[in-house]
């Protein structure tokens, strides 16, 4: 029997199939999964800012740079392939318009890229995003599957 594992904000998890992965409420934050298709373990994070280097104090899980890590070492432990990994993400809205558009504000943007950074230093292949607009998004990972299903507010629903 399966269950849903729910992934909060600045947090992270790690699963096996035939469980889910869920988290909600993604505006500018990233909801990056990562997977093993052989073994069928994935993780997923809720990643809310680019870079711990801004801001030295707090959850580590909060931070593209160093959640990503943290979840991959946890996923080597249960016995994944770093070489079979994979990788889907979505979010990375701009959730409210600023009129100078300093690229300081541009927080989705900016996490979109910090994970790319981050996946292509670890050798994980990014296969899809769903990413920027201006609307928050849920999403639940199968890990089974490797389905990254992704409902919007008012943008619909897509599996990617």
């Amino acid at each position: 029997m399966s269950k849903m594992i729910v992934v909060g904000m600045a947090d992270y998890k790690v699963g096996r199939a035939p469980d889910k992965l869920m988290t909600a409420g993604l505006g500018s934050c990233i909801g990056i999964c990562v997977y093993d298709p052989s073994t069928q373990i994935g993780g997923m994070a809720h990643i809310m800012l680019p870079s711990s280097l801004e801001s030295l104090q707090g959850n580590p899980a909060k931070y593209a740079d160093t959640c990503l890590a943290m979840m991959l070492e946890e996923m080597l432990k249960l016995g994944v392939m770093r070489s079979r990994l994979k990788a889907k993400m979505a979010g990375g809205s701009q959730m409210f318009s600023f009129g100078n558009k300093a690229p300081l504000l541009k927080i989705g943007e900016r996490n979109a890229q910090a994970v790319e950074q981050e996946l292509k230093k670890v050798g994980v292949p990014l296969l899809v995003y769903d990413v920027g607009g201006s609307f928050g998004r849920t999403i639940t990972f199968d890990i089974q599957s490797g389905d990254l299903h992704v409902r919007t507010i008012n943008h619909g629903e897509k599996v990617i």
